[in-house]
C-alpha cells in the first residue's frame, strides 16, 4: 500500500537512450492517467492531490518533462515530443489506455498525447493551458502579466542572451526564500491568485521550481521555446474526449487561449470561471478534474 501522499520514483530508459524521471502515486490499482507539470516546474504533486486521486480511484503517474529534474535534455524538442515520452511511460508502467491532464504549460503537452495517441488516450483535462503561438485570430499576449511578456522579449534577443536571463533567473530562485518568488511573481498575479497563493501553495511551488531546475535551466528554455515554434500536430485534428477549465482572471495564460482551443477542438467541453485566475483554479479544480477522468476511465 503507497503511503497517504506518497509518490515512488521510477527512472525510466527511453529509446533513444535518455532518462525520465517519473512519479507514481494514487491508487495503485487504480485507473491511471498521466499528468503533466506547469513550466518550469518538475513532476513532484502534493500530497492532497495524490490522494484525491485516490480518493477517485485514480492512480496518478507523473514525470520530469526533458531537461527539468533528473530528465535528460531533449535536443530539437517540440510540444509534440510529448507524444513519445508520454508512450513510453504508459510502456514502462504497462499502461494499456490511459487518460491525461495538465495545468498551465502543461496543457500543450495534455494535446500532443490527445493528438498523436489517440489509440492509447481515453480522454484529456486541460486546465489554464496555452494556445499555440500561430493561433489564427487570438492576441496571445493580450491580458497576460509583464513577467511572461518580458521573457518573451529577452527570447528574441537570442539564444545565449535568453540563456543568460534564465540562468540569472535560477540563481536568484536558489537563493530566495518562498515569499520572495511570491513578490517576483506579483504582475502576474490577479487579487484572487494573490490570495489562493497561501504559504502552502507558494513553498511547494518554491520547491518544485528549485528542483526543476537543480541541474540547469536547459530544460526551461527549450520547453519555452518550443511553445512558440509548430507544435507538430493541429489541435483541431483530436479526436478523443476534451475537457478546458479556465478563469477569468488568469493574468498567466489569459483566458482568451482556453476559448480558443475549446473553439478549434472538435467536441471539447470548455469550463468557464468567472470567479478564478490561474493559481486558484490549479488549486480548486483537482476534485473535479479527478471525477471526469475516472467517468471518463470507467466508460472505456
Amino acid at each position: 500500500m503507497i503511503e497517504a501522499g506518497r509518490q515512488t520514483v521510477h527512472r525510466i530508459r527511453t529509446p533513444d537512450g535518455r532518462t525520465i524521471r517519473a512519479f507514481d502515486g494514487g491508487d495503485p490499482e487504480g485507473a491511471p492517467f498521466i499528468y503533466h507539470h506547469g513550466t518550469p516546474l518538475c513532476g513532484r504533486l502534493p500530497a492532497h492531490v495524490v490522494d484525491d486521486a485516490a480518493a477517485h480511484g485514480l492512480r496518478v503517474i507523473t514525470y520530469d518533462r526533458p531537461g527539468y529534474g533528473e530528465s535528460s535534455r531533449l535536443p530539437g524538442l517540440r510540444v509534440g515530443s510529448s507524444a513519445l515520452d508520454m508512450q513510453a511511460v504508459a510502456d514502462h508502467f504497462q499502461l494499456g489506455r490511459f487518460a491525461t491532464a495538465g495545468v498551465s504549460g502543461g496543457g500543450p503537452h495534455v494535446l500532443a498525447g490527445a493528438a498523436l495517441l489517440p489509440a492509447r488516450v481515453v480522454a484529456a483535462a486541460v486546465v489554464a493551458g496555452d494556445a499555440p503561438f500561430d493561433a489564427e485570430g487570438l492576441d496571445w499576449f493580450a491580458g497576460m502579466g509583464d513577467l511572461n511578456t518580458e521573457e518573451r522579449d529577452v527570447m528574441e534577443q537570442g539564444e545565449e542572451v535568453y540563456h543568460a536571463y534564465l540562468r540569472e533567473q535560477a540563481a536568484e530562485l536558489a537563493g530566495s526564500t518562498p515569499d520572495e518568488l511570491r513578490q517576483a511573481m506579483a504582475s502576474l498575479l490577479s487579487p484572487v491568485d494573490s490570495a489562493a497563493l497561501t504559504g502552502e501553495v507558494i513553498t511547494h511551488m518554491h520547491a518544485t521550481m528549485t528542483e526543476a531546475l537543480a541541474n540547469g535551466i536547459e530544460g526551461w528554455a527549450d520547453e519555452s521555446a518550443a511553445v512558440y515554434e509548430p507544435w507538430g500536430f493541429d489541435v483541431s485534428s483530436i479526436d478523443v474526449p476534451v475537457r478546458i477549465w479556465h478563469g477569468e482572471h488568469d493574468r498567466f495564460v489569459p483566458v482568451a487561449h482556453g476559448r480558443w482551443l475549446a473553439q478549434r477542438i472538435p467536441g471539447a467541453r470548455f469550463d468557464l470561471r468567472p470567479d478564478d485566475g490561474h493559481v486558484s483554479l490549479i488549486e480548486s479544480s483537482p476534485s473535479e478534474i479527478h471525477a471526469w477522468l475516472a467517468e471518463r476511465l470507467a466508460a472505456v
